[in-house]
């Protein structure tokens, strides 16, 4: 609602500029005044017009509220302070809209988006630094497509990386398997990925036992990417068995991908060498003939922009393409977003290779795929969730798009950075790891997947849903085992998915099982319980809350005047929804999205406890009451499913 009226005012605004002053202002600016008795929009235009028009601020606002008319749903314009219009909606009419649920009709967006998250290394068990990638990528999914916008999801897999040449060292040097024999372990362990997780931090202690151990993984790389070897197919057997308990691990969390497209194949289709045509013929990189770069192909970085030719460094350039003709990291990753955008000049095969319970199918890059298959790529808009170590990465293939001509996809390039997740000293203590006396002052404790300090994806959610479990046995004993099972499921769920998202992207987090799991506070289980006490609400009271909103109710009784504010906050609060998916979006920050759970859990909670709802003898008020609970109700759920967070029927 708070969107619709909002869209209603700036048209009108817009509509009047040009009548009255032949004046086009596309972009009409409407604030939020910081207190509801002060209205619910504030347009400080007349500050932007008062140089065009020659006049003062507040002489222009005067004659705009004078002259521009009724305007629907609004009550009235006023002139405030020096200049400003705030806009009072008409609060009985904007409730009765928010009541029935109805919202600016959105058609969808024309052009399709494409967000790459999780993008897990397929050498081990998924780890909790994963979940908050995967997290917020999927949140951010859900967000575009709450405002219409059609959406691939992919999973970019780097199956012929140093950490996948590791594992197959380990099996090979320091178990002594054959290829055989990897293949019938992965076959037969169904913890396969917490086998690799051990043997990868075994073999990262090899290597620092005698450094000559590194030409191993030299031997096994060059393999890999050569293919059609012994070492290259352990490694497939390796990378695709781990792959599939990633996505077993990220259905647990209801993530799910489109497509995952490999190293192994923008390798073997030859992705580079038509990347490594373009960037040439169009002076993008050129031959390094002098310094320590000499040999090497090499681009200038994006700060050394503006130098002439004379004045860059060997510190302005980035290597691209090594003296040994081995192609560097953003090499591949500019050949791969160049494919993104439809501007390579050649696709992927495609295959079929995991199935969801719910049946949605996801797609693996091949060289020579199946037929029939849908398309991905070719896309108007990108969003890359990678943490915040790989910025400058980010930023080279940017600027390598820029300056082959690609303008407008370099723009529509997003790269959604975030920072670590760490543990609290208490949580780690929790966890088994032994902790130095020193290690208790610390905010956080760093982890490792070399150094085999970590927490295992999967055992930080069967933690989590054991410690809720524990809760729901003591109050509700006397529901089924599984009931029991699903209510601890979907509480551990919420509070590991909200705990992810409410810090803003560049926060480290210092995940805390108390903490996520507290009752009290900005927490998923607070949210929830909101829920769970609204919805106790119309169960005794005998009605559903669609029976809420359709009763007839004077909202103007409740809602207007001095009187009427405390109501008003908690009505205006729930019709900002679609205005906060808008915020998440535009500002690429899903924490607004937690913010806005809280605050609506918050003041639902405050609203229970000062009115005693199934008690109250007024009728007409009773009715206005569960109304209110009803439409806080709805957005709360409405908010935590785009967060990917469900609400059991009990607490």
């Amino acid at each position: 609602m708070y969107r619709r009226f909002q869209q209603q005012l700036a048209e009108r605004v817009r509509a009047h500029l040009r009548e009255a002053y032949d004046v086009e202002l596309p972009n009409i600016v409407i604030e939020q005044p910081p207190k509801v008795e002060l209205g619910e929009y504030a347009l400080p235009l007349s500050f932007e017009l008062a140089k065009r028009l020659r006049k003062a601020p507040r002489k222009i606002a005067e004659e705009i509220v004078a002259g521009i008319g009724p305007i629907e749903g609004f009550e009235k314009l006023e002139v405030a302070g020096a200049g400003y219009i705030n806009a009072r909606v008409d609060r009985g009419a904007a409730a009765a809209v928010l009541a029935r649920g109805e919202e600016q009709p959105q058609a969808p967006v024309e052009g399709k988006i494409l967000v790459e998250h999780t993008s897990i290394n397929p050498n081990k068990a998924a780890h909790i630094g994963h979940l908050r990638n995967a997290i917020l990528g999927d949140t951010f999914v859900r967000l575009l497509q709450a405002a219409k916008r059609q959406v691939d999801v992919q999973n970019y897999i780097d199956n012929t990386g140093v950490q996948v040449a590791d594992v197959v060292v380990g099996f090979r040097e320091l178990e002594h398997q054959t290829k055989a024999q990897v293949e019938e372990l992965a076959r037969r362990e169904p913890r396969f990925d917490y086998l690799c997780w051990d043997l990868y931090a075994r073999v990262s202690q090899w290597y620092e036992q005698d450094r000559a151990n590194l030409q191993k993984r030299a031997e096994a790389l060059h393999a890999i990417e050569a293919g059609g070897n012994e070492i290259a197919e352990t490694a497939e057997i390796i990378s695709t068995t781990v792959l599939r308990r990633h996505l077993e691990t990220m259905d647990r969390l209801s993530i799910e991908y489109d497509f995952l497209p490999r190293e192994s194949e923008i390798l073997r289709l030859h992705f580079w060498d038509l990347a490594f045509q373009q960037l040439k013929e169009k002076g993008v990189l050129y031959l390094e003939a002098d310094g320590k770069n000499k040999g090497c192909w090499v681009m200038g970085r994006p700060h050394a922009a503006g130098k002439t030719e004379e004045e860059h460094t060997e510190e302005d350039q980035k290597v691209i393409v090594r003296s040994n003709g081995t192609v560097g990291y953003v090499g591949k990753d500019i050949a791969y977003h160049l494919w993104k955008f439809g501007l390579l000049g050649r696709d992927f095969g495609y295959c079929r290779f995991f199935k969801y319970p719910n049946q949605h199918e996801v797609w693996i890059s091949a060289v020579d795929g199946e037929k029939d298959h849908p398309h991905f790529g070719s896309v108007s808009a990108i969003y890359n969730v990678i943490d915040a170590r790989q910025s400058e990465a980010q930023n080279t293939v940017i600027e390598a798009l820029r300056a082959l001509g690609y303008k407008d996809a370099a723009e529509h390039y997003t790269h959604l950075s975030y920072e670590m997740v760490a543990l609290t000293p208490r949580c780690a203590a929790d966890l088994g790891y032994q902790l130095a006396e020193d290690d208790w002052g610390k905010a956080y404790i760093e982890v490792s997947g070399r150094k085999g300090f970590g927490v295992k994806a999967d055992d930080l959610i069967d933690r989590l849903i054991a410690a809720a479990r524990k809760e729901v046995d003591a109050r509700h004993a006397e529901l089924s085992e599984k009931e029991r099972r699903d209510i601890a499921t979907q509480i551990a769920i919420g509070a590991l998915r909200y705990f992810m998202l409410k810090f803003t992207k560049p926060s480290v987090i210092a995940f805390d099982f108390k903490e996520a799991l507290s009752f009290e506070g900005e927490t998923g289980p607070y949210a929830q319980y909101a829920v769970v006490r609204a919805t106790n609400i119309f169960r005794k009271a005998g009605v559903s809350p669609d029976a809420a909103f359709a009763a007839k109710i004077d909202f103007s009784r409740y809602l207007a005047g001095a009187a009427g504010n405390e109501f008003w906050e908690l009505w205006l609060a729930a019709s900002k929804t679609s205005l906060v998916v808008e915020q998440c979006i535009a500002t690429s920050e899903p924490a607004y999205a937690a913010k806005h759970a809280f605050q609506l859990a918050q003041l639902f909670n405050n609203f229970y406890h000062r009115h005693h709802i199934l008690t109250e003898a007024d009728e007409q008020k009773k009715s206005f009451l569960l109304a209110t609970t009803a439409v806080l109700r709805r957005e709360l759920i409405r908010i935590l499913e785009l967060m990917g967070i469900t609400v059991p029927p009990v607490m």
